[in-house]
């Protein structure tokens, strides 16, 4: 008898936001679905999985456990970033455990196969026997670390696990088209512009919290005093991505004045507008005139996320005093939204909850995200029938 969860039809939830429903409770709670959805949605898109500024130099690298697949991180002595299995072709052992600069080659500690930064098998000691580092057997040529298909934009780096997405360019044309502007050089604002929130939840509902505005009144006051809900507007492109924008953005500054520079060269827009987008599926985004943030949300577990926040600016010569207040604002801001996502990690254990229902006036752009989950995976199961 098939499973039931593997079948529910998925309809109602991409009716039009009128009259839809939110996901069923299993695509939160149900370990099978959990599996499902990783290939989906996040194996079969193009998914966040760390920033470029995390190897900021040549050789440097960091490990990423991305829904259990090992990665690596890493900028070659080229300059370029790129994503490898974190494996040994040898007998499949892990490269690298822990952030580190390369000094020389990647050295597997097993058995000591070496690998270029750029993903080259460079060496194989006694492969061929004691003293024979070499042998006809083994082509060096077809034996370099396998590269996992990746794209950076805005400094983020998306990779698609599965190989089969189309071109990052072409799948986010619309997304590119409308942040043109921010197609330019930013700046990592440094250690002390980066921090990790460890979640109770789903990754989704960190999703379908950001992208609305709804909440601000009663979740954010202080962040609600000076972007109030009435100056927020949706951004809902359905089957893209979604968001919300304000245009009444407060420029953060110090008591003597102090601010950040600007981009520059933005049109007026940004003057007091700002912009906060999803892009699907686990890429968090906000742009201001004056600096800029991703979020990486790293599924871990079915009801565990890792928030990881980075902060950007126009020019590395910015008051460190000021980068410290805005980290914290935000920081502040981003931790009233916990209790939240994991009361309503809770609520999905509740065995009559049929996925609420949205607001058509304010939940269009969570709405857009549970239409293109669903669109996912209901693509992945017909398939399989």
């Amino acid at each position: 008898m098939p499973d039931d969860r593997l079948t529910q039809s998925l309809d109602h939830v991409r009716r039009p936001i009128e009259n839809a429903n939110g996901l069923p409770n299993a695509h939160y709670t149900d370990p099978t679905v959990w599996d499902e959805e990783k290939h989906a949605v996040l194996f079969g898109s193009w998914s966040g999985i760390g920033v470029a500024a995390e190897v900021p130099e040549p050789g440097d690298a960091k490990p990423v456990n991305f829904m259990g697949v090992p990665l690596l991180l890493i900028r070659g002595r080229d300059g370029q970033v790129r994503v490898f299995e974190n494996i040994c072709r040898h007998r499949g052992m892990i490269l690298v455990e822990e952030p580190r600069k390369i000094e020389g080659a990647i050295r597997c500690p097993y058995h000591s196969w070496c690998y270029s930064t750029e993903g080259r098998l460079v060496a194989t000691p006694h492969v061929g026997g004691p003293g024979q580092n070499a042998h006809p057997d083994v082509d060096r040529d077809k034996l370099g670390l396998i590269e996992v298909r990746s794209h950076i934009w805005f400094d983020t780096v998306f990779v698609n696990i599965d190989g089969k997405a189309a071109p990052f360019e072409e799948v986010h044309a619309n997304l590119l088209d409308r942040w043109r502007e921010w197609d330019r050089p930013m700046v990592h604002g440094g250690a002390d512009s980066a921090f990790s929130l460890s979640v109770k939840s789903n990754w989704k509902l960190a999703v379908e919290n950001y992208c609305e505005s709804y909440h601000l009144p009663w979740v954010h006051p202080g962040l609600n005093s000076y972007s109030r809900l009435e100056d927020h507007y949706n951004i809902n492109e359905r089957g893209l991505y979604s968001g919300q924008g304000s245009l009444k953005y407060g420029q953060i500054k110090l008591d003597d004045g102090t601010v950040f520079p600007d981009f520059p060269g933005l049109s007026s827009m940004w003057d007091s507008g700002a912009e906060y987008l999803a892009v699907y599926p686990n890429v968090l985004l906000g742009a201001q005139r004056d600096h800029c943030f991703v979020i990486i949300l790293q599924p871990d577990a079915i009801d565990q996320t890792t928030e990881h926040v980075h902060l950007y600016y126009a020019t590395p010569e910015t008051s460190d005093k000021l980068r410290a207040k805005n980290t914290k604002q935000w920081e502040v801001i981003f931790v009233e939204d916990i209790f939240v996502v994991e009361g309503m990690q809770r609520g999905r254990h509740a065995p009559h909850f049929d996925g609420g229902r949205f607001s058509p006036a304010m939940d269009g752009p969570t709405h857009c995200f549970h239409d293109w989950v669903a669109g996912k995976v209901a693509t992945r199961r017909a398939a399989a029938r």
